[in-house]
């Protein structure tokens, strides 16, 4: 019999493909087309994304229902260094492969075969940095340069000047999902794409489901489960692993979710009449995508998550780590960006 957080991360996972595949959400396209386009709707749905993520986990939190403080971004000790670089590589890695993770997933239900070697790859990359040959100097540097702060989040940051731990969380939510509201909505082309308005809130709702069901509805003190939500660089990794020694492992949330994904996304394009077979248009082309996908395996495994996993569920905690590491993301994918702008000019030259 299938453990509750399992059933409800396949369902959320299913949902997320529907809604991926039939919106194009992604960091990495959206940051593109605002680039490149002047086109900031993506982008703006993302920040709807996370500011309703960010007021769905601190409602969560405040009401204890979920304890969010168990979470990896809430950890006591973390190392700023090893996130951000790991974040730098990821976001330059998205780029290189033209999507992220949870991008590659459903493209690759809509018969994308770039994104099967993205998604291997990734998961290899990952496993390396997590359990093998990488995983000694990344636990070593992480080791050299950890720091434990007084304080780990935006609330316990407010709540250490003297502001009540209840309002400082209020004011720590107010400030970042009304900030992120006001930029998104601010567009007017924004305002009127009532689609991208509902991709954005209804992926926020998916992170909520998220922490609801690792955090409650999954909760048994006697088999207890990593309280996350949507993430999915080790759950591709972990997935890949499954797929090969599933004997000896166990579904979890986060196989669950990346299963679904995959489902939703292969039962959205057969409906729809999407789904086509595709491949690599050159060597080139193949290369450049295999240098992305090892950059978000490893990138993501140090900086403990991807653009959704600390982009949204890890932000969604507020976590100063996660800060960092999106940091990193952006950066990364700003030298990505710039590197595959000048390229073209100097190809012309």
């Amino acid at each position: 019999m299938l453990d509750i957080s399992v059933s409800a991360g396949f369902v959320t996972g299913i949902a997320f493909g529907v809604i991926g595949l039939l919106s194009g959400f992604c960091l990495s396209s959206g940051l593109r087309d605002w680039w490149n386009a002047n086109d900031g709707r993506k982008i703006r749905s993302y920040a709807v994304a996370l500011a309703v993520a960010i007021a769905g986990a601190q409602v969560l939190a405040a009401a204890g229902v979920v304890e969010i403080g168990k979470s990896l971004y809430l950890q006591p000790s973390f190392s700023p260094p090893l996130i951000f670089v790991g974040g730098l590589l990821f976001g330059l890695g998205m780029i290189l492969s033209n999507g992220c993770a949870s991008r590659a997933l459903v493209l690759l239900g809509n018969g994308n075969l770039r994104s099967l070697v993205v998604l291997v790859i990734i998961g290899i990359a990952a496993q390396m940095t997590l359990k093998g040959l990488l995983a000694p100097s990344r636990l070593a540097i992480m080791q050299w340069t950890q720091i434990s702060p007084a304080t780990v989040s935006a609330p316990a940051l407010l709540a250490s000047i003297g502001i009540g731990d209840t309002a400082a969380r209020i004011v720590a939510t107010l400030i970042g999902s009304g900030a992120l509201l006001a930029f998104a909505f601010s567009d007017r082309q924004f305002r009127r794409s009532r689609a991208q308005i509902a991709t954005g809130l209804a992926i926020g709702l998916l992170v909520t489901a998220g922490w609801l069901t690792t955090g409650w509805l999954g909760a048994d003190e006697f088999n207890p489960i990593p309280v996350t939500s949507l993430t999915f660089i080790a759950p591709v990794a972990d997935t890949l692993q499954y797929a090969m020694l599933s004997t000896g492992l166990s579904l979890n949330f986060g196989i669950a979710v990346v299963l679904g994904v995959l489902t939703g996304s292969v039962a959205t394009s057969l409906l729809t009449g999407r789904f086509r077979v595709e491949g690599y248009a050159s060597a080139d082309h193949m290369m450049r995508s295999m240098s992305g996908a090892a950059l978000m395996g490893i990138g993501g495994a140090m900086a403990y998550g991807c653009s959704v996993g600390q982009g949204l569920t890890g932000l969604s905690t507020l976590s100063i780590s996660s800060a960092i590491a999106v940091a990193g993301i952006l950066t990364g994918a700003a030298v990505g960006l710039r590197r595959r702008a000048v390229a073209p000019a100097l190809v012309a030259q």
